[in-house]
């Protein structure tokens, strides 16, 4: 059977980030495997080879409960039923033997059977499940009864016995309408209840067949279950090889469960998963490179021995890296797992970024911060108010504290009070800050009032002499392809700087193509995960949601989890859209799904200095409050 494999999306809708990880969450605690990974097609489905299982779009555009327990029960379905308890290698044979002329019938049948037999497992195994079964099976019996009424009148018979095996199974045969021909059938579909074992639903598919056939002339015309593609797994006769010698062993072990398939596909990629050669995961050959004599197996923990040269004319010597400065260094790195299982195939360079028209630029920076003057100073005088707040005046008379050197008070005094307390030390923000800035394209137009925001929020850390960090960051689209996605990481201003004046960095910067947001909020995570401030904040100013190559469908889900990542580290992630215009409603939801609360628009160009001003003043003042 033919899975969904080209399931196109008709519009923006999205399932809410937070929710998605939930039931990634579940599907992870009852299958036990931690890759795995949620997505939302047209019919429940597994993807072995992208480690995924999908829950249906079915589930949309219902009551918010009704929504929230129907895709539950797709994945308890999925991965406590199917998961465990479908026989893949009987479903194999079953493929292979089965009539051609009504070959997408029976596979629905034998589904329709399967998701029977395996609920009744899953709901007398965990109880708790019962409810949301219940709100699935009623949904669902709402959905065939009114598929079978227009199917007999469209005369799609195949079609219309699905419908009337499911009603029937869930409420009776006594209790559904149908031809007298789909009667017949009742007797087989009682039959149904003591199921056991994948291979008794086939058989009683095979009986199906044999009564309907001369009934039933042609095949069903919509697909109600995917489940898992018949393309998507590896031939019977594969071996799940550790070398040339040991494939001709044969296979060590029989893959009969979905879950031993998964796993299969998990250690392939383990064991090629080295930087030096990349196997396709088809029948064994494993070994050496043939165009490489000395080519060594790849392994996880392998250093990068050989990086590739650039197209620039400027290379005097073959395969020369200056290493001058560690700054400056062009040396790829392989993202490997560090970063999630979006960005496995993404290699990067961190490097200063190059300063550019730096005489024209010196003109160009005295004037903006002539412009930026006034809310500077504004705003670092408001900053050192709230922390005169914090200190304390010395006080003097007390009870309890220093012995001051007056002590006459002992003698005069009838109750006296010849103690003091100092005066507070200055309080110095213990806060590191890091930038993310959005290197796409798509900030070509607007990439002027940008280099003004960001030229504020320099110079107003500088002014506080709060560490923080400034990143460009972008993904090459035009050598990015599906075993390498080149990305570029360009230092504006370092946490090693301290204060120094990076302003003509900050006016280089340049649009260029892509933007993986995901990515790079992981690898400025990294960067401040262990510093020793107690407060940590990172923001990303964008125009958009990520876009990079393989990464629009998943994009926003990654960056939802790796804002997440990254709050559960104890750094606050914050957001900035950048736009020539009011964001609309539909953009904002966006927003809310990736950052949740925390992110901020521009209505306008001229406002993103502004709107910057208003993040660090929220931000700065939660320091203040926890000095």
């Amino acid at each position: 059977m033919d899975s969904v494999d080209r399931f196109i999306q008709f519009n923006n809708e999205t399932i809410d980030a937070r929710q998605l990880m939930h039931y990634e969450n579940v599907a992870k605690a009852l299958t036990k495997n931690t890759l795995l990974a949620i997505n939302e097609r047209k019919l429940i489905e597994f993807q072995p080879v992208e480690q995924t299982i999908s829950i249906s779009v079915f589930w949309r555009h219902r009551d918010e409960q009704v929504m929230q327990e129907g895709r539950l029960s797709d994945i308890f379905l999925m991965s406590e039923g199917f998961w465990k308890y479908f026989d893949v290698t009987i479903w194999q044979d079953f493929l292979e033997e089965k009539p051609t002329e009504l070959s997408k019938f029976m596979d629905q049948l034998l589904f329709c059977i399967e998701e029977f037999r395996l609920i009744e497992m899953i709901q007398e195994k965990r109880v708790g499940t019962q409810k949301t079964f219940k709100t699935r099976i009623k949904t669902y019996l709402d959905f065939h009864k009114q598929q079978l009424r227009v199917n007999i009148q469209k005369g799609f018979l195949a079609d219309a016995f699905i419908s009337y095996l499911y009603i029937s199974l869930y409420e009776g045969t006594m209790y559904v309408q149908g031809p007298d021909s789909f009667k017949l059938a009742n007797n087989i579909i009682q039959k149904v209840y003591e199921s056991k074992a994948t291979q008794q639903s086939i058989d009683l598919v095979f009986q199906l067949y044999f009564l309907l056939n001369e009934y039933v002339k042609e095949d069903s015309l919509l697909q109600y279950y995917a489940i898992i593609s018949y393309t998507s797994l590896p031939p019977k006769d594969f071996h799940y090889h550790r070398g040339v010698k040991n494939a001709e062993l044969g296979e060590e072990d029989k893959k009969d469960t979905i879950e031993e398939i998964f796993r299969s596909w998990h250690r392939e990629n383990e064991q090629e998963n080295g930087v030096h050669l990349q196997y396709e995961l088809e029948h064994g050959r494993d070994g050496k490179a043939e165009q490489a004599i000395d080519a060594e197996e790849g392994q996880e923990g392998h250093e990068i021995t050989m990086t590739g040269k650039g197209k620039s004319s400027g290379n005097s010597k073959e395969g020369q890296v200056d290493q001058s400065s560690n700054d400056q260094s062009s040396d790829l790195k392989k993202a490997g797992k560090s970063f999630g299982k979006e960005h496995i195939n993404v290699v990067y360079k961190e490097q200063r970024i190059a300063i550019t028209d730096a005489f024209d630029n010196k003109n160009l920076l005295y004037k903006y911060r002539q412009e930026h003057a006034p809310y500077l100073k504004a705003f670092v005088q408001e900053m050192k108010k709230r922390l005169d707040q914090k200190r304390i005046d010395k006080r003097t008379n007390l009870t309890k504290g220093r012995l001051s050197t007056k002590l006459t008070p002992l003698w005069t005094d009838e109750r006296p009070k010849p103690f003091y307390k100092k005066n507070a030390p200055s309080i110095q923000l213990n806060a590191v800050f890091g930038l993310l800035v959005d290197g796409s394209a798509s900030m070509q137009d607007k990439m002027d009032e940008t280099k003004k925001a960001v030229l504020l929020f320099h110079d107003v850390l500088r002014e506080l002499k709060i560490t923080h960090e400034i990143v460009l960051h972008y993904e090459d689209a035009y050598e990015a392809t599906e075993t390498s996605q080149p990305n570029a990481f360009e230092w504006i201003h370092k946490l090693e700087d301290g204060q120094k004046d990076n302003g003509l960095d900050i006016l280089s910067m340049i649009a260029h193509e892509d933007n993986r947001d995901g990515f790079a909020i992981r690898w400025l995570g990294k960067r401040l995960e262990n510093r020793a401030e107690n407060h940590k904040f990172l923001l990303v100013f964008s125009d958009g949601e990520p876009s990079a190559f393989g990464y629009a469908q998943n994009g926003i889900m990654d960056t939802a989890e790796a804002v997440l990542e990254q709050e559960q580290l104890g750094i606050t992630v914050l957001h900035l859209f950048l736009n020539d215009h009011e964001a609309t409603e539909e953009q904002l939801n966006l927003f809310r799904l990736i950052f949740g609360k925390k992110s901020a628009t521009a209505p306008s160009l001229e406002k993103f200095s502004e709107e910057t001003l208003r993040l660090l003043r929220k931000m700065l003042h939660l320091v203040v409050q926890g000095s």
